[in-house]
């Protein structure tokens, strides 16, 4: 494909020449491509003729593509002048048909000025064969200008209206919406912001709007997204076969099509995986669309409904459920809604739970009460306008080959932008993009995108994205903006605006900027995913939202006077950015000097030349040791400061409030949380109440500040609509929560509720808390190494803003800060975590006004500013002589030899002026060698040899070198440095890759490859010799004696090339050498700007023009201050295993500052306990000690895993806040308090730690903490106060212990270590036999912490009793805390009975063996004998599943189950131990997860088993002589294994996972229990995700030797091994433990026969018993029959049964009373679970739910009753008999030949779901729509009465091995259709009667009206049951909805019977009239002569159609005929027989 342009000529060109005429050339530039024709010398009106051609390389043209003209006077020398221009727009050519134009262009002279001359082209455009004439029509687009859609990785895409959507053929496109009338709505999500809305009432008070959505994770996660599409309503269109397709992310299903209805009914389900990360998932589209199948593609759709899945996510529960979804259409005018459709869908991540999808009944269902559509009344057609203008700052995104070339050769015109930036607009799915300007880092654009969109809109973010075109390859994606509906517009009534925009600025992050021609490594940030490291440009726009049209063309140019309208909002002001830096440390470059950049947008960047030079970087320092662990930078007494001047639009009215809420939402969640731990730590209620009123105190004042105002008129900045309406919106959301609070700190009475209510609070104002027009870019600190950026920091601009007011400052404007840098593209959300910190910088940042500078030198405190020019003089070694001779680099330069800087080239800036004379300056941390800070340092050399082919080896050139192959001193010259001794000779280092002789090989010595084998090509080899030395004296002493030395030497750094390390002491290899200058500078004024402008003509340069430099700033203080830090770590908890053994050696580094000290290792604990003080004497810090208090410098902490072999391993880290003590006698005592420990993005553990920091100059500091050898303690008075403690620990068992070392688990015991005690548990003996313990109480007496915050963890090892005395340790569980066990000492129990309570007269109201007739026993014998004759046992009616759906309460499926009196049972939607009240079965004994070896990250730890047990802590006296309390555990049942019975009941699985490719499953059970398995494969039900089993499974085993039991849900497969859906596991030892009797549940009633037989093995008298015997109650004890006692409290059974209905199958009375009173108790209830299940493969994804419930029965206790019948119900056969009779008032649809109304009817009958379609004959000519017919519809049936649903089952496909089954409504659908002979049928109407639910008949055709059928909700004024009355006759209307409203097609008299098989036999009938025809016997139809068909009757046709209508006519045709012919054949035979007469013959 491409683009010709034939230049044919030009006329009427002006003459520039002064001397004869011009030479006029055409050049034609087409996307950066500029093609030139040849030159035609001396001619006005030259013709050219010539043919100009682009390939497009498979990439169609857009609308807004053009082509640029230049017409020039070519000139031999000089440039070529330019004669005119002119812009031709491609548009027309795309969309004419032939692909060709014909252009006469008006040129215009250089001011854009008309001339008189005309160039003539001629265009023509080749386009894709793919494409076709997909592009011509620009109609097709809905929005009228054919958008061409770009993707998100910048490819072009089709449209929605051009995807293919599969194998059903028709379009997927959903691009518009229609006006849809609704009432109002209570807004569950965010209006107009992207919100949903349930409609229904809704009050007049603001919405609340849709929450921001905060910032999401970008690590990839694993989701699930279920949909289930229910059914339909009232779709437009007439005889439709609807399908359904829901489309999220890229990811596409369809429902099966249903055939020629309105309301289809589809249940079913679609599952949609993903592994995203939220950031990316949360912004996805989903798209439900019904279409049409029979139609074609072009108007398939009929409705569509699009939200993203983050609007999901945000809902309650992460679901929306059975919401009907309002489906509108495309750009039919005046369309309306095209119907609803019902969907429940959720969103699942990893541990969600999914909620059940159950259709709902009733008022539930009705549609406008429970509709989801946009927010706001009317959904309407809009227009998103966006304006874009300009952007400015974009990077280079293409390579310069050519351009260097060019410029090396010094042709060609100015150097080009190597950027074409085009803008590209998304929303919703759909993308308009910009024209491209070609070679430009600031385009301007100036044109409108427009995007349609119905609105309110369900999707809440937008994306502005710039992007860069290429010719050959995809295009590059320079940065993405995310801008959120909900910052942009509000959907209250009062306050509620549409979303609006700018003009303002957008700034775009992604990648760093420099340009390299290697792939970019941090591509995906330009993408918007993930946190962007650095600035990459800025766009202006403004966004417009306009409502009631659609765009007619998609890209439109704003107009002159509109671009100059925003140049107001352009005006720039002057900002200063200050950066002071205090200490850096923790660096991770060591092998160079580092140095620190500041930027603001890309004013500071250093690396970009396009930039002025600023003073935005450090001075280059080398990073020194701290003598531990980490390494810092020696800054001194000189802090570098660094300013950045840079010109911004100033946004401080916007700001300043944002700052301001900001420290609002601060301070009230700091309140908050202080309430929050008070709550927590049980504190008092008076205490807690008084909290809460002082934090509601502080929150009315603060919303009673008034926020800045905007001054709309004010010339020093612009608002803008959105400002106006932001400010609106805060002010009232402000007053109201003042009021809100007011109230609630008058009426609350609940802490509770109070707390909700502050925590909505907070949540409003984090919401005001967003400024969307913040146009001030962040500001970045880089840390960078050899021009190398290494890692970075984002500083948000607001934070270090600085204002006037207080109040409206960053909250760390001129505040010192820490901060870790990121190393970019960093996986860990928190630098916190990551394994190795780049740096940590101490930093105080200000931005302001250049007006307000001077604000930030007053807060300096005792630092002063000082300004330096700084240049380099360089020097070189010529025979050992320095001299600057033949200096590589200038001899005066900077720091990297780069500019030329003479001393006296510098010309002082303005506003400056100079103080002194040029000093040396050197460089401190050239002092510190490498060995500064090491106690012991190992020196070595590499002694290298080489040799020739064959030769032997001889020293090298370079006899020794360093391990970089650099040359340096020989080892025998190496001399100890001062301070230093050898602690032993030289020694060859063996402990490598080398020969026994120590040598390493290569070729070549450059090349590396070392190995330690000898081969014949090796030419180079070389071995390592070290020798250790020590340090004599004090390190601190000689790092200060060698500061000094330095600064009283001459200043020279030498290094051996200038390239290299430079260093302080001359070295013998050492060949150049430099020092550093400086001249101090004093500024004369707050404003002047510190830039140095270097005259190059001074330097005596041939070059023209200066070069600009920065100068050096520091912060220069006098002395330091001296402190000392005591760092009291206790000890940790929690820990990671880092070690095979499931162990750590843990240790921890603590670093402030500058220093770092080290912790002892404790081997072998993930809880160690270092109870350690760490001492840092003399530690130097600069500034106010005041300020030092009033914000404290962070200690790191850092723990570590030590290793015996290798590097140590990172644990976690955390930061803490020492506590600053300015005066040694300060009273106050830091508290140890636990600090997480962070680890990547989770956390790690925790530390219990404090610290405190002394200044040492004002008094005696506190005692030393004490010592133990060499370490020191925790003091007294911080360490925990101990108390005397016991714990009982039950030690039941271990189970599922896993293999170690390939060998079984067999012999296991316990220890249990808290506190420092370790007790051991017995041996197991045989784990196969019996894995429980048999003395399994263990009891501590131990001295714990007091307080619950210190309490230790409990350590539990297993270890196995292995051969020759081994105990390996094979598991590991750590219990962070055990107070969760904390109970209360026991008393004594007072032993005795209690007596029976006493009547009103002070008798007895009964005796232990009396029992009582109660008058209620006579009155319930007269109703037992009358039910008697009434409750038979019918079980056709009567079964389980009767009690299962009267459980759930669907009533319609259950009969008069519930009429009869029968029990119920518990339905939970969760599996029985997540009930609240049995809390997971734990109240004998807890399960604890084993673990063992190192935990890898992003991997889950190991579990090898499970430890069985318990505790139970409790304080004892402190006098070890006091009586111990009772023991807790105790009457505890044996520890032997119980042979049980186990039943299992399985009902139904819903929702599961589909594995076919039909997107169906064949499910069946698998059961496993110990080596038991059952599998239910020939039992499975085919193609379905909703089984109903109905089975009950049997198995036994040994409790606890298999205790768990798996229940697996399978997927049967005939070709392949059989597929896992999901699986669910059941401790069944647990249920068989717990107090809460989970064995079997208890039924509401005793019956001892009928449905609900007792089926236990107990009676509920010996449940009781035994129920009191465990809880340690007195009783029961019986008074007669009818009343018992329990500790004291009487229970009546009359009062149990008060209007109780009673049946023949009830037990006697005391057992009937001992179940109620049981049932009183927290007892498992009969019951039924619902379990979910999960698949090995996506583990925390639930892959559907199961319904079941389990009953267990140890045999020893004898045989349990029968079991219950749960087969599920199977269907019974019956008979629809329909009887078509007569139609009345058919529409007549057709106009025959001679002009009459008429319709040839016939109609058509079949039962929903059914494929059988049954048709009468045809009445043909129907004159008044009357039919006559007398046929007979037969339509055989399964049915299930008690659950009023048809079974429908039918295979799928032909090639379907199964038959899929379906439950639907037993439908009857009959049509009304009109024949047609040589077209397809016309289909008049329709009508839909469901058997259970239809509209009586009409007796008469006159009383048949629409008003009979229902309405969307179903209702009409009379409905009946076909199934009830048998039979029904009488008339029916039906309607026809193809125009969108119902409209009535005809009327059908009919008659409907329902008949069993059986009544059927007896009562044949033949379908139509055929034999048997009888019951009743069918005449033929009585029609009139006229119905019969013309085309097999012509004579009929003849007479009855034209003979009766033309007889007359045809009479006297025939006549006229007859007399014609006469009158021919008489003048004919006339003038013959007159000659005949006349000759006489």
């Amino acid at each position: 494909m491409s683009l010709q342009v034939t230049v044919a000529n030009a006329t009427n060109l002006p003459n520039l020449e002064k001397f004869g005429k011009i030479d006029p050339q055409t050049t034609i530039v087409f996307q950066g491509s500029a093609k030139k024709t040849e030159v035609i010398k001396d001619e006005l009106n030259p013709v050219w003729n010539q043919k100009l051609e682009w390939n497009l390389n498979d990439k169609s043209l857009e609308p807004h593509d053009e082509v640029e003209v230049f017409v020039k006077d070519w000139e031999r020398i000089g440039r070529n002048r330019l004669l005119g221009t002119a812009r031709v727009p491609l548009k027309d050519l795309i969309k004419s048909k032939s692909h060709a134009t014909h252009a006469n262009v008006n040129l215009l002279d250089g001011n854009k000025r008309g001339t008189q001359a005309y160039l003539t082209l001629q265009l023509r455009y080749e386009p894709p064969k793919k494409a076709g004439m997909g592009d011509s029509g620009g109609d097709e687009d809905d929005s009228g200008g054919g958008v061409t859609v770009v993707g998100d990785d910048g490819h072009e895409q089709k449209s929605h209206e051009e995807v293919d959507t599969g194998a059903m053929d028709f379009d997927g496109g959903d691009e518009d919406g229609e006006e849809v009338d609704g009432g109002g709505g209570g807004s569950i999500g965010g209006g107009a912001s992207g919100g949903m809305v349930i409609s229904g009432g809704g009050s007049r008070r603001r919405k609340k709007s849709r929450l921001q959505r905060k910032e999401l994770s970008t690590k990839p996660e694993d989701f699930q997204v279920r949909v289930k599409v229910w059914d339909a309503r009232q779709l437009q269109g007439a005889n439709i076969h609807p399908v359904a397709k829901v489309t999220v992310s890229n990811q596409t299903k369809m429902t099966r099509v249903k055939h020629s209805t309105n309301t289809p009914v589809w249940q079913e389900i679609f599952f949609y995986n993903f592994h995203m990360s939220p950031a990316e998932l949360f912004d996805e589209v989903i798209m439900v669309q019904v279409f049409n199948s029979r139609k074609l593609r072009s108007d398939a759709l009929i409705g569509s409904f699009n939200f993203d899945v983050g609007m999901v996510y945000e809902q309650e529960d992460h679901c929306f459920l059975n919401k009907w979804l309002l489906l509108t259409g495309t750009d039919e005018a005046q369309a309306g809604v095209k119907g609803y459709i019902k969907i429940s869908i959720c969103v699942l991540g990893a541990g969600d739970e999914a909620p059940a999808f159950k259709k709902s009944q009733g008022d539930a269902d009705d549609i406008e009460s429970n509709l989801l559509r946009p927010a706001g009344v009317q959904l309407r057609k809009g227009t998103f306008i966006l304006r874009a203008y300009r952007a400015e700052d974009i990077p280079q995104m293409d390579p310069g080959y050519f351009e260097g070339v060019k410029k090396v050769l010094g042709v060609g015109e100015e150097q080009k932008e190597l950027v074409d930036p085009y803008f590209v607009f998304q929303f919703a799915g759909k993308n308009v993009k910009s024209k491209t300007i070609y070679t430009s880092d600031h385009p301007e654009w100036n044109q409108e995108l427009r995007l349609a969109i119905r609105f309110p809109s369900m999707c809440e973010r937008m994306k502005f994205m710039i992007r860069d075109w290429d010719r050959l390859s995809s295009d590059d994606t320079v940065g993405t903006y995310t801008l959120d509906l909900s910052a942009i517009s509000s959907p209250g009534e009062e306050d509620g605006f549409l979303p609006t925009f700018g003009p303002t600025f957008i700034n775009f992050y992604g990648s760093t900027r420099e340009f390299s021609d290697l792939p970019d490594e941090y591509e995906d940030l330009n993408l918007g995913k993930g946190e962007g490291v650095a600035y990459r440009g800025r766009a202006l726009v403004a966004l417009e939202t306009k409502l009631g049209e659609y765009p007619e063309i998609p890209v439109e140019e704003i107009h002159n006077h509109d671009v100059l309208a925003v140049h107001k909002f352009q005006r720039r002001r002057k900002f200063l950015l200050y950066g002071a830096f205090a200490e850096a440390t923790m660096i991770s470059v060591t092998d160079g000097p580092v140095q620190f950049e500041l930027s603001i947008g890309n004013y500071g960047n250093r690396l970009d030349t396009t930039v002025v030079p600023q003073a935005s970087t450090t001075q280059p320092t080398n990073a020194v040791f701290d003598g531990c662990n980490f390494y810092f930078l020696p800054w001194g007494d000189n802090k570098p400061c660094v300013i950045v001047n840079s010109s911004w639009e100033d946004i401080s009215f916007r700001l300043e409030p944002l700052n301001m809420l900001l420290k609002m939402v601060e301070r009230l969640q700091s309140n908050l949380r202080k309430v929050q731990i008070d709550i927590r730590a049980a504190a008092p209620t008076a205490e807690v109440a008084t909290k809460i009123i002082a934090l509601l105190d502080f929150l009315i004042k603060d919303c009673s500040q008034p926020i800045p105002q905007i001054d709309p008129t004010s010339s020093k900045y612009k608002s803008n609509d959105l400002d106006m309406r932001r400010q609106e919106v805060r002010e009232m959301e402000l007053q109201r929560i003042k009021q809100d609070a007011i109230k609630l700190r008058e009426n609350a009475t609940d802490i509770n509720e109070a707390v909700n209510e502050v925590e909505g609070f907070l949540q409003s104002l984090r919401r005001l808390a967003i400024e969307p027009q913040n146009s001030m870019p962040d500001i970045v600190i880089w840390l960078l190494s050899a021009r190398k950026r290494v890692a970075y920091f984002r500083v948000p601009a607001y934070d270090v803003l600085y204002s006037p007011n207080p109040e409206a400052t960053g909250k760390f404007c001129n505040k010192f800060r820490t901060v870790f840098l990121k190393q970019p593209g960093a996986k860990t959300d928190s630098a916190l975590g990551a394994e190795k910190v780049p740096a940590m910088l101490r930093l105080k940042l200000w931005l302001g006004l250049e007006q307000h500078g001077e604000q930030f030198a007053a807060e300096h405190g005792e630092g002063l500013m000082a300004v330096f020019a700084e240049t380099y003089e360089n020097q070189i070694n010529v025979l050992g002589n320095w001299t600057t001779k033949g200096v590589p680099r200038p001899k005066w330069s900077d720091t990297t030899g780069n500019i030329r800087l003479d001393k006296d080239s510098f010309d002082c800036p303005s506003g400056w002026r100079w103080e002194e004379e040029w000093f040396i300056s050197p460089e401190l941390s050239l002092t510190f060698d490498t060995d500064a800070g090491h106690k012991r340092f190992v020196e070595d050399a590499f002694e290298c040899q080489q040799r020739y082919p064959a030769g032997e080896w001889k020293q090298a050139a370079t006899p020794y070198t360093d391990v970089r192959g650099d040359a340096i001193t020989p080892r025998d010259e190496i001399l100890a440095p001062e301070g230093w001794e050898w602690e032993d000779d030289w020694q060859i280092d063996l402990n490598r890759g080398v020969d026994e002789d120590g040598f390493e090989y290569c070729v070549e010595f450059t090349l590396g490859g070392f190995t330690p084998v000898e081969k014949t090509y090796h030419l180079c080899r070389r071995r390592r010799w070290v020798r250790a030395r020590s340090l004599t004296v004090d390190p601190k002493a000689m790092m200060k004696a060698e500061k000094r030395k330095a600064e009283l030497a001459e200043g020279w750094e030498y290094a051996p090339l200038f390239t290299m390390k430079f260093h302080t002491k001359e070295r013998r290899m050492d060949l150049v050498r430099r020092r550093r200058w400086h001249r101090k500078m004093i500024a004369m004024g707050a404003q002047a700007s510190a830039v140095f402008n270097v005259d190059k003509k001074k330097q005596q340069s041939e070059e023209e023009g200066s070069v600009m430099t920065s100068p050096r700033i520091f912060l220069t203080y006098k002395a330091p201050h001296q402190y000392q830090l005591r760092a009291y770590i206790y000890q940790g908890r929690g820990l990671l295993a880092m070690d095979s053994d499931s162990f750590s050696d843990p240790y921890a580094y603590v670093c402030l500052m500058t220093r770092s000290q080290k912790t002892e290792v404790k081997k072998k604990t993930l809880c160690p306990s270092w109870d350690q003080s760490l001492i840092i004497d003399d530690l130097e810090i600069y500034g106010d000690p005041q300020r030092l208090a009033a914000n404290p410098p962070d200690v790191v902490i850092e723990v570590f895993d030590w290793d015996a072999v290798g590097s140590p391993e990172f644990m976690g880290r955390a930061m803490v806040k020492p506590l600053v003590k300015l005066e040694g006698n300060d009273p106050r005592v830091p508290r140890l308090m636990w600090y997480p420990l962070k680890r990547g993005n989770e956390e790690a553990g925790e530390v219990l730690v404090s610290f405190e920091l002394f200044l040492k100059e004002n008094g005696d500091l506190p005692f030393m903490p004490p010592m133990e050898g060499k370490l020191f303690r925790v003091p007294s008075g911080i360490r925990p106060v101990m108390q005397r403690t016991a714990i009982e620990v039950l030690c039941w068992g271990v189970r599922n212990m896993k293999k170690y070392q390939l060998a079984s688990v067999t012999s296991p015991s316990i220890e249990f270590e808290c506190g420092g005690t370790i007790l051991q548990s017995n041996k197991i003996k045989n784990t196969v036999k019996n894995p429980n313990f048999s003395d399994p109480i263990l009891f501590f007496d131990v001295m714990l912490p007091k307080e619950e915050l210190y309490t230790p963890p409990m350590n539990i090892i297993v270890r196995d009793h292995r051969a020759f005395g081994r105990k390996p340790i094979v598991g590991l569980s750590v219990l962070r805390t055990i107070q969760r066990f904390r109970t209360e000492p026991l008393k004594e129990l007072d032993e005795g009975d209690p007596m029976p309570p006493e009547s009103a007269d002070g008798s007895v109201s009964g005796s232990g063996d009396h029992a009582i007739d109660m008058p209620e026993d006579k009155a319930e014998k007269g109703p037992l004998k009358g039910l008697k004759k009434q409750m038979e046992i019918i079980t056709d009616e009567i079964d389980w599943w009767s009690k299962y759906y009267a459980s759930i309460g669907e009533t319609e499926k259950s009969g008069d189950y519930l009429d009869k009196g029968y029990d119920t049972v518990e339905v939970y939607d969760q599996p029985l131990e997540q009930i609240e009240q049995h809390g997971d079965f734990k109240d004998f004994c807890d399960t604890f997860e084993l673990k063992r070896g190192k935990v890898k990250e992003d991997e889950e730890s190991d579990v090898v088993g499970e430890f069985k047990g318990t505790f139970r802590v409790y304080a004892l006296p402190g006098d070890p002589n006091a009586t111990l309390p009772p023991r807790h555990l105790r009457f505890l049942p044996k520890s032997d294994p119980v042979e049980c019975l186990i039943r299992v009941y399985v009902i139904k699985a819903v929702d599961l996972q589909p594995q076919d490719p039909s997107g169906l499953a064949d499910p069946y059970i698998k059961l496993k229990l110990g080596k038991n398995e059952v599998k239910d494969q020939d039992n499975y039900k085919p193609n379905t995700l909703n089984p109903i089993f109905g089975r009950m499974f049997e198995l036994k085993a040994m409790i606890p030797v298999h205790k768990d039991l798996k229940v697996t849900v399978m997927d049967y497969d005939r070709l392949s091994s059989d597929d896992i859906i999901g699986e669910t596991v059941i401790d069944l030892e647990n249920r068989l433990l717990t107090k809460s009797r989970a064995t079997c549940g208890l039924p509401i009633t005793y019956n001892t026969t009928g449905p609900n037989v007792w089926r236990d093995i107990q009676t509920p008298k010996q449940i009781l018993e035994e129920y009191c015997k465990s809880k340690i109650l007195r009783g029961p004890r019986f008074y007669g029959n009818n009343s018992l006692a329990i500790e004291g409290k009487m229970y009546n059974l009359a009062d149990f049964e008060v209007n109780h209905i009673h049946n023949e199958y009830q037990g006697p009375p005391d057992q009937r009373l001992a179940l109620y009173v049981l049932r009183e108790q927290p007892l498992v209830k009969e019951h039924i679970e619902t379990r979910p299940l999960f698949s090995p493969l996506l583990p925390n994804i639930e892959q559907g739910k199961l319904q079941l419930w389990i009953d267990i029965f140890p045999m020893q206790m004898g045989k349990p009753g029968p079991p219950f019948e749960i087969t599920p119900r199977q269907p019974k056969k019956y008979v629809l008999r329909c009887i078509i009779w007569n139609t009345e008032d058919v529409v007549l649809e057709e106009t025959s030949v001679l002009g009459e109304k008429m319709s040839d009817i016939y109609v058509k009958g079949w039962l929903m779901g059914q494929d059988e379609k049954q048709e009468t004959d045809v009445h043909y000519r129907s004159l008044d729509g009357e039919g006559n017919f007398n046929w007979r519809f037969v339509f055989p049936f399964d049915y299930i009465p008690p659950e009023q649903t048809m079974v429908v089952k039918k295979k799928e496909h032909f090639w379907s091995m199964d038959e899929t089954e379906e439950r639907l409504p037993p439908t009857l659908v009959i049509q009304i259709w009109d024949n047609d002979q040589f077209s397809p049928d016309d289909f008049l109407g329709t009508l839909e009667l469901n058997l259970n639910h239809m509209p009586k008949p009409a007796k008469s055709a006159s009383k048949c009206k629409l008003s009979m059928l229902p309405d969307a909700q179903g209702n009409a004024p009379e409905m009946m049951s076909l199934f009830e009355a048998k039979r029904a006759k009488g008339f029916w209307p039906c309607a026809n909805e193809e125009t969108g409203a119902r409209e009535l097609a005809g009327k059908v008299e009919m008659e409907v019977e329902i008949l069993s098989v059986e009544e059927a036999e007896e009562k044949p009938a033949g379908v139509a009239r055929d034999d048997p025809n009888m019951n009743p016997h069918l005449d033929e139809p009585n029609r009139p002569a006229t119905s019969f068909n013309w085309l097999t009757s012509p004579w009929k046709s003849l007479r009855f159609i034209l003979w009766g209508r033309f007889k007359w006519y045809i009479i006297g045709f025939l006549i006229i005929l007859f007399l014609a012919l006469i009158f021919v054949l008489f003048f004919y035979t006339f003038p013959g027989a007159l000659a005949n007469k006349i000759v006489g013959v």
